[in-house]
């Protein structure tokens, strides 16, 4: 059921790269601007930070199974558009499409999880969890690009709707596994009740958790090959490995990480400590003094260290969850990775454009370093006394 349950997560991530990695080819193709295909991932970013609140309602009150079905369909529909394509409405739809099935994801993995899951193997669930999302996002861009450069990017598209299917085929197969119970409102408790959650601010520590620390990782996805480029003269080619780098250790991080949540019950001073270790790291590579290639090392071990962090931060969100409100919750919270990613390049766009390239660097460094106080704010209102 964890294996199940890490396939989709990869699902997920491998569709927010969808369409980005043969941006340049839709350029060509179309004559698109860099405008035009940047709003393709605002758009996805949009519907599903939106569709992620929303959504944790409807996993609580209809299960988690069903949901997801829908979720995968959507990609299906997503890739169809995108292979069917004739400019940048074509293209737009996809994007849009890719949203709305993004969108359910967590609130569907974390409710099937911790229904399913016993409590002492829930550290290496959410490992496997969060480890087969990072090799969503190594996979999609080898994927397809390695298609689109041996064939055409059409076809790339045509064998993704396949994975896609398959992996639908394979989880109905094993539906048994994904079922989860269905929360009814008790009697006298109306809509308004199913809001009462908002009022806990240690699901708003939980959101600005996410929202500051992917802003971090929205750094390094964005922007770590321009800047090695710019201040090392680091080739392209190597410099675009450093986001690589990146997932696959963050990816080995959370491997790690399963074996320290089930060990160690301080989970909010596990990550306080993997995000402040992330931290200096990165502030260290904004100063330069480390060069290309000690740059590129400085940033892959931030993602290990981000990584190791990451099981224990599920576990830190699941103390903060209230009976019965599992999906609204991570619907919520997880609603902030969105909007981190909605909200970084206008952020770190504006110093990039200036050149202050170290500024850059050390501004991920920061927001991370304000992800920690919100991890120990959250554990201080939830560690068990």
């Amino acid at each position: 059921m964890i294996g199940l349950v890490g396939l989709a997560h990869a699902t997920s991530h491998f569709s927010h790269l969808l369409l980005a990695p043969l941006f340049p080819i839709f350029m060509r193709e179309f004559g698109l601007s860099y405008s035009q295909v940047g709003l393709l991932t605002s758009v996805f970013f949009v519907i599903s930070g939106v569709g992620q609140a929303l959504s944790g309602f409807l996993v609580d009150r209809v299960g988690a199974r069903p949901v997801l079905f829908a979720a995968i369909a959507c990609f299906i529909g997503s890739a169809l558009a995108a292979a069917t394509a004739q400019g940048w409405w074509g293209l737009l739809l996809a994007a849009a499409l890719a949203g709305v099935g993004n969108a359910p994801f967590h609130p569907v993995d974390f409710s099937i999880l911790n229904q399913r899951v016993s409590a002492p193997r829930l550290g290496y669930a959410f490992s496997v969890h969060g480890l087969t999302g990072n090799l969503g996002w190594a996979l999609a861009p080898v994927f397809l690009v390695g298609i689109a450069t041996w064939d055409d990017w059409r076809s790339a598209y045509w064998a993704a709707i396949a994975v896609y299917a398959a992996v639908l085929a394979l989880l109905w197969s094993q539906r048994e596994h994904l079922a989860t119970r269905v929360v009814r409102r008790p009697a006298g408790q109306t809509a308004a009740d199913d809001l009462a959650f908002l009022r806990l601010p240690v699901v708003w520590g939980c959101f600005g958790f996410f929202l500051l620390s992917t802003m971090t990782l929205a750094v390094v996805q964005t922007y770590a090959s321009s800047i090695l480029q710019a201040v090392h003269a680091v080739p392209l080619a190597t410099a675009t490995l450093t986001v690589t780098a990146y997932m696959l250790a963050g990816a080995l991080g959370m491997l790690l990480g399963g074996w320290v949540a089930a060990r160690v019950a301080a989970v909010d001073r596990v990550v306080a400590l993997t995000m402040a270790a992330g931290a200096a790291l990165m502030l260290l590579a904004a100063t330069g003094w480390l060069g290309g290639f000690g740059t590129m090392a400085a940033l892959a071990v931030t993602g290990l260290a981000i990584g190791i962090g990451g099981p224990s931060r599920d576990l830190l969100i699941r103390r903060a969850t209230p009976a019965g409100a599992t999906g609204r919750v991570y619907g919520t919270v997880y609603s902030g990775l969105d909007t981190g990613f909605a909200l970084a390049p206008l952020v770190f766009g504006v110093l990039m454009d200036h050149g202050w390239y170290a500024a850059t660097l050390a501004g991920g460094a920061v927001t991370l370093l304000l992800a920690t106080g919100a991890a120990l704010a959250v554990g201080g209102r939830t560690r068990p006394h």
